[in-house]
């Protein structure tokens, strides 16, 4: 049988060069980040997401899992904030990879680039879980990660400059889809502005704000500490003079407080997916507003 020297040499040109490899690989810590990194990338990046949708961001274990991940990243995307301080700082000295230290181009802290709420006027850790810098929870305004993906967007042009064109590209296609997805979010919960509501965390403070929604209370005494029964009491004495419309939660946190003082207080609660994988429904960074948006307008009926 005769073999064909120019097939045989076609066929170990492909063996030799293998799959193709993503030009990127990217380390979020969250699983927002993953989603926009993803949306601008394609098929350029590889994205991992340090944590899925129904875990506290604040709480994640330092486990060697994640320090291996960080080994091999060329870009590190994380809420800053100081949201990750108790587990990605060891992450990262542990992983012994400088590139992806703070200060170098491959850390990107998506904070950065938007305008803060709750910017303690003090900083003491006898007042709860405070964060210096202002509440990271800044995914939970659409808006913001149009802010964020344009800085995204150009880092990952920079550290990969071979694909520059295609991230711009990318981050444009996504943006016009976003603006005119906000739009019509926004049109959609034009009913909900103004309503008052009873929040458990200070989780969702960008959302409130984005529509115009009323918080009258939260059911932590403090950030991060979860209330007692007689706080929790007093706190329902309170707000019979204004009472709330609805009591909100994001899906990571504990449900006891919320569920109480739904009951208590005859108030619709709604928990919300906060990010994406926080409900069935979320499943991308489109869906998780879909979901949001849907889930308070049937609850304020």
């Amino acid at each position: 049988m005769r073999i064909n020297s120019k097939s045989l040499l076609a066929g170990l040109f492909a063996f030799l060069a293998g799959p193709a490899v993503a030009a990127l690989n990217i380390f979020a810590t969250v699983p927002e980040w993953a989603a926009l990194a993803q949306e601008i990338g394609g098929d350029k990046v590889k994205v991992f997401a340090a944590t899925h949708g129904l875990q506290d961001p604040h709480r994640i274990d330092a486990k060697p899992s994640l320090i291996a991940r960080v080994r091999s990243a060329d870009l590190v995307v994380a809420s800053g904030a100081e949201l990750e301080i108790g587990w990605l700082p060891l992450v990262l000295r542990e992983s012994g990879n400088a590139r992806i230290q703070p200060g170098q181009p491959g850390h990107f802290e998506a904070a950065r680039f938007v305008a803060m709420l709750d910017v303690p006027a003090r900083v003491d850790r006898a007042d709860g879980d405070v964060h210096a810098e202002g509440n990271p929870h800044i995914q939970t305004d659409p808006r913001n990660l149009l802010k964020v993906g344009e800085a995204l967007a150009a880092r990952m042009a920079q550290l990969d400059s071979a694909n520059a064109a295609a991230y711009r590209a990318g981050f444009q296609a996504y943006a016009q889809r976003w603006q005119a997805n906000v739009a019509r979010w926004e049109k959609a919960a034009a009913p909900l502005k103004g309503l008052p509501v009873v929040v458990q965390h200070k989780s969702l403070s960008y959302l409130v704000q984005w529509l115009g929604l009323r918080e009258v209370a939260a059911l932590e005494p403090k950030p991060g500490v979860e209330a007692s029964a007689g706080q929790l009491g007093e706190l329902l004495q309170r707000v019979r003079a204004q009472p709330p419309r609805l009591v909100l939660r994001a899906a990571y946190e504990s449900p006891r407080a919320a569920e109480w003082f739904s009951r208590e207080a005859r108030v619709p609660l709604v928990v919300l997916p906060f990010t994406v994988g926080g409900s069935d429904a979320a499943r991308d960074l489109t869906t998780l507003f879909d979901d949001t948006v849907q889930r308070l307008l049937q609850a304020s009926k």
